[in-house]
Parts: C-alpha cells; structure tokens; sequence
C-alpha cells in the first residue's frame, strides 16, 4: 500500500464525515418548508437513485446473483426499518434542537454499538467502556438541564442513536449474505416508501414546498445518502482503521460547524465541554482496540 493511496483514502473519508456533518444543516433548512417524513421521503429515494448507475455497472455470475438475492428483500427490509425510526428520530428532533448538538448525539451510535454486542455473546474492551462513560458526562453536560431534564429534540435523537446502532449491526449481519449495493438500494427505497407513507397520513405535502426545500433535499439524499456512501465504501477498503474512526467521527465536529456558520447557532461553554468528551468518548472506544492490539476492531458489529 503506497502512502498516495492512504492519503487519497483519507481525503474520500474527510470528505464524507464533512457530508454528513453539514446534512445536519440541511435537513434543519429543509424543515422551513416540508415536514420531516416528506423530507425523508424525497431524500432517501434520491440516495437511492444516486445508487443506480453502480449497481447497474457491477456484472456478477448469475449463480451468485441468486445465491445472493435470496434473502436480499428480507434483509434490506429490515435494515430499512432500521433507518426508519432513525433517520424518523433525527429528523423529527431536529425541529427541537439545533444541528451541532443532533449531530454529537447522533455521533454516539459508535459507543452503543460495541455495548449492544454484549447481547449476542460478542466482546469488548475498556476503551468502550471508558469511551462510553466519557461520552456519557458529555450528554450531561451538552443535554441536561440545571432541573435535571433533558429536552425533547435532545431525546429523541439519543433514541435515535440506539437505532443506528441497529442498524449497524444489521448491516454487520447482512452484508456478507447480500450484495452490498443492492442491500443498501432496497434499505434506502423502503425507508422512503415508510416515510411517504407517514408524511401522506400525517403532513400535507405541496409541491410549491418540495420545490422550495428543493436544494437542502437533494443535499441530504443525492451528497449524503448516496454519494457520501459511496464515498465511505471505497474508502475505508485501503484506509488505516484508526484514519477511518478519527476521520468519521469528526461527522459531528462538521455538524457544529455547520450550525455555527449557516444556522447561527452558539453553544455554551457547558455544551462545548460536553461536545468535547462526547466526541473523545466517541474516538476512545474506536481505537483503544487498535492501540492495545487487542479486543474488537472499530465498527465491527
């Protein structure tokens, strides 16, 4: 492996953890004008389309291909119900808070990961439970009020957090039974056809709106569903594992920026503080494994 080629590895992975962070801002935007299913809908049917081209460029023997799509539907169905109530709790949460702190919330699904492995006999180390207790001050300290409540955007995305983390280790199981492109084509189309479905019985949707919130929906579904996934994929296949962690997880630090720069929002030095050890949390349960050579590698689910 040549140091050109962990650079440009590098470089894709920045670029997707800059993607996602600023989607936070894009999908507060895009709420100005449609409602948050509507939102979702539209944008995850997009990083679907985005999906087409490649799927339609990978030639495959035809035994694998129906090995493969045997239980292709079952699985993309459940890990799109998985984005589902995720991307349903981010966006809905997004109405009550602000972008920089959904995003650090949202960031803690590499904490909960590791934790919820416990519950099918797989291990870990005491970089996830540091991690997770570092992480677990910094949610005080970002989301928790001097009356001891937490607000309710704030909730929901930790909620929602905990159905990423699903989602992963959904994923985890899938993917090696199924061709990775096409799983996550039919994940991204069933979560739209659940949120259209919701945004018909509970929003009312105009075109004037859709035509209105036009750009930060093709932002959140063509550049960070489908392009940014894309991104992490080729990516990660020649990137140092402990790049790939540091470089993902600053999703969250673009997500604060993003805020502070297009939405105005400002943090207090409590909820800076917190951002700070939610995000070291976050860093120390990816990559203790890969400092002390031993315990689970980072993401593995």
């Amino acid at each position: 492996m040549t140091i050109k080629k962990y650079i440009q590895s590098d470089l894709l992975l920045l670029l997707c953890g800059t993607i996602w962070g600023f989607a936070f801002v894009a999908q507060r935007l895009g709420m100005d004008h449609v409602g948050p299913f509507t939102f979702n809908g539209i944008r995850f049917f997009l990083g679907a389309m985005v999906l087409v081209p490649f799927i339609c460029r990978r030639r495959e023997l035809r035994q694998k291909q129906q090995i493969q799509n045997k239980g292709l539907m079952v699985y993309g169905a459940l890990a799109g119900l998985a984005i589902f109530a995720g991307a349903s709790l981010q966006q809905v949460g997004l109405v009550y808070t602000t972008a920089g702190k959904a995003g650090f919330i949202t960031g803690l699904y590499v904490v909960i990961v590791p934790i919820m492995g416990l519950l099918w006999g797989q291990r870990t180390n005491l970089g996830t439970w540091g991690g997770a207790l570092i992480a677990a001050v910094g949610m005080y300290l970002l989301s928790v009020n001097e009356d001891f409540r937490i607000s309710f955007g704030d909730l929901l995305e930790l909620i929602g957090a905990f159905m990423w983390a699903s989602h992963i280790h959904l994923i985890g199981w899938a993917s090696p039974k199924t061709d990775s492109l096409r799983l996550a084509f039919i994940q991204f189309m069933f979560c739209s056809g659940a949120s259209l479905l919701t945004a018909m019985a509970i929003e009312t949707i105009r075109m004037d709106d859709i035509v209105a919130a036009a750009l930060p929906i093709f932002y959140g579904g063509a550049l960070s569903v489908g392009v940014a996934y894309t991104l992490q994929v080729v990516g990660q296949k020649n990137a140092h594992p402990a790049h790939a962690a540091i470089l993902l997880s600053l999703e969250a630090v673009f997500a604060a920026v993003g805020g502070w720069l297009i939405l105005g929002e400002v943090m207090s030095v409590r909820g800076l503080v917190g951002c700070a050890l939610m995000l070291s949390g976050m860093l120390l349960s990816q990559l203790y494994g890969l400092v002390v050579k031993k315990g689970p590698k980072p993401g593995v689910s």
